[in-house]
């Protein structure tokens, strides 16, 4: 038996539609060279993101908009080769998908969400995030349906893509390149609030984590019930470690305040018993 009577050979066949051996080797072949091709064009975007780090975020989101799409096209290329029309494929599944519609929609809207995300890229590659439960995280991979994070416990979160189009989520890395900050801190009545600005300002110099420019500076809040209220606002570079710099942060303050003999008030209630004699008999 010759080869090319090997490739005629049918394997599957209802009269209008058949696949052969022809038509499985061509398959094989296109899925493994589309494969090789897509590596060696990622490794590419790879290289070229190390040497334009600024715009890393746009080149990949364009690879990956472009390995979607050359996906796509290998199906249908591949399905129509084989004789089978498209069209009428999908409307013979039609009622099918119908039926099972709603028991995939989440799965439909968190494609439709990854799409939006490639396209519009307001969430790329190493941004860092605050969901709307809190959780915060840097961008590790953006696929079609869902996407990873890798928190500040460097656990990953898997994360359906249609919580960050339907969600208000806080995206660090497309604000300024500094990010402000604060820590709340209460001292004593009685203290001397220009040194307790003082004793803050120093503290935030003395934090390498701390941006220069713009200067920390010092708000005194309030007269609360039980302190004297104060707030101290700084800047970073990397807001995925910022809870590590306000405790480093709040150490100094705390040993500062020790040094000076500033006191740090507990809460304090006056209680007032007020007796009634007995009644008389």
């Amino acid at each position: 038996m010759k080869f090319k009577d090997i490739l005629n050979i049918e394997l599957y066949s209802n009269g209008d539609f058949a696949i052969t051996v022809y038509n499985i080797f061509l398959i094989l072949v296109v899925v493994i060279i589309t494969f090789v091709v897509l590596k060696i064009i990622g490794r590419f975007f790879k290289r070229f993101i190390k040497k334009q780090e600024a715009e890393r975020r746009s080149y990949w989101s364009v690879y990956l908009i472009l390995r979607y799409v050359v996906w796509v096209i290998i199906i249908i290329l591949l399905l129509e080769s084989s004789g089978l029309k498209v069209s009428v494929l999908l409307a013979s599944v039609t009622a099918l998908l119908v039926g099972v519609g709603f028991g995939i929609q989440q799965l439909f809207s968190d494609i439709a969400s990854g799409i939006v995300l490639l396209v519009e890229r307001n969430l790329q590659i190493n941004d860092v995030i605050q969901l709307q439960d809190g959780t915060v995280g840097r961008v590790i991979h953006i696929g079609l349906r869902t996407s990873k994070l890798k928190t500040r416990d460097d656990i990953i979160l898997v994360v359906p893509n249609s919580k960050f189009v339907n969600e208000k989520i806080i995206n660090w890395s497309q604000m300024d390149y500094n990010t402000r900050f604060s820590v709340d801190v209460g001292v004593a009545y009685g203290s001397d609030t220009k040194l307790v600005t003082q004793i803050l300002l120093d503290c935030t110099k003395k934090n390498k984590h701390i941006s220069n420019i713009p200067k920390p500076f010092v708000r005194f809040n309030n007269f609360g019930d039980s302190a004297l209220e104060f707030q101290i606002f700084f800047w970073v570079r990397e807001p995925f470690w910022v809870e590590n710099i306000k405790s480093e942060l709040r150490y100094a303050i705390d040993e500062e305040f020790r040094k000076n003999k500033v006191q740090i008030p507990f809460p304090q209630r006056d209680v007032h018993i007020k007796t009634t004699g007995e009644k008389s008999k």
